[in-house]
């Protein structure tokens, strides 16, 4: 069926094509004087044959798309999924919708969908993770973005890194000292690590404290009880094994994400260890399946859906005000304390 147009429209109403144009686009009334009984024909006529306006031609026309692209890290991951699901509440409210690709551990991968989608007609953009300070071309690829003025705003888990772009902030260095301090408090010494990242900077945020904390207790820092590992369940559950095959087990593990977490949590249970009798166990994210497990998990919250939120509320201010001064807006962590840490077992 052919898609009725805005001749249909005019010549179903009594109108000119200009005269529909304008009442669709919201003109009439205001720069253009149309009266009510005409607009009235014209909405009729709209809604008996079902015309939808154009939205590539409005676009072409205004210069605004109504879109905003969006990079997400790991989409396996549902930490990043919330944190696109507070991206997407906050552009809908304010009539946007969002153009979404993720990124994989291949930066090279990571380059090529930076590119593609700043080819794109979108009105502003948001960036998840790390993948540009390991590139040369995305770096690039940002420059030029940014020499077009295209408003830009990052997620990010770096202090240090200044790209020149709004964006928004959040580490767990805080809560995994509260959570070694949780964990130390309950009388565990051995206290395992399971680092499960993309890059190895991408966990220096729980890496770097998780050393301090065992320091600081004046316990030695024992490099067998770290087990760097790949970002899934399974690579959760086989790091989680080797761990606590060793002769002498450690009483409790931390798990980079919530993900590695609930493959630990299964390895503790082929193992025929209870947690948290047998084993303490937290992770980091507080994806929703976490207060669900058996038992609820403890772990850390950067609060993934208000970074997406804060995100698209600093990409849409820049898109009204495009010379404000430049914005970073920081979200602290939290440690969620649950069932599944309790007293070392002696």
């Amino acid at each position: 069926m052919k898609r009725p147009t805005q001749v249909d429209v005019a010549r179903l109403a009594g109108v000119s094509r200009a005269t529909v144009s304008y009442v669709v686009n919201g003109l009439a009334n205001g720069r253009v004087p149309i009266s009510k009984d005409t607009r009235q024909r014209v909405l009729e006529a709209v809604a008996e044959l079902g015309y939808v306006p154009d939205a590539r031609a409005q676009a072409l026309r205004s210069g605004d798309t109504k879109t905003l692209g969006l990079i997400m890290l790991d989409i396996n991951n549902p930490h990043f999924w919330e944190t696109v699901g507070g991206v997407e509440q906050e552009s809908r409210a304010s009539g946007y919708h969002i153009l979404l690709s993720s990124t994989t551990p291949d930066y090279k991968y990571a380059e090529d969908i930076f590119k593609d989608l700043s080819n794109r007609r979108i009105d502003g953009l948001i960036l998840m993770g790390t993948f540009i300070d390991q590139s040369e071309s995305a770096q690039n690829t940002l420059s030029q973005l940014l020499k077009r003025r295209l408003p830009i705003v990052e997620i990010n888990d770096r202090y240090n890194v200044n790209h020149n772009v709004d964006r928004v902030v959040s580490d767990y260095r805080a809560a995994t000292m509260e959570v070694m301090a949780h964990l130390l408090s309950l009388q565990h010494r051995r206290i395992g690590l399971i680092y499960g990242v993309a890059s190895p900077e991408l966990g220096e945020d729980r890496l770097q404290p998780y050393r301090d904390s065992l320091q600081a207790a004046g316990l030695a820092v024992d490099e067998d009880l770290m087990i760097e590992c790949g970002l899934t369940i399974e690579d959760g559950y086989q790091a989680a094994r080797q761990l606590l095959e060793q002769p002498s087990r450690p009483t409790a593990l931390l798990a980079i994400n919530d993900l590695l977490a609930i493959g630990a949590l299964r390895a503790a249970g082929d193992l025929d260890l209870i947690v948290p009798d047998d084993l303490s166990l937290a992770g980091y994210d507080d994806i929703p399946m976490a207060k669900y497990l058996m038992p609820r998990l403890t772990t850390a919250s950067k609060d993934a859906a208000r970074l997406g939120q804060e995100a698209a509320r600093l990409l849409l201010a820049r898109l009204s005000d495009p010379d404000r001064p430049r914005q970073e807006i920081s979200i602290p962590s939290r440690l969620i304390i649950r069932e599944s840490t309790g007293p070392a077992p002696f």
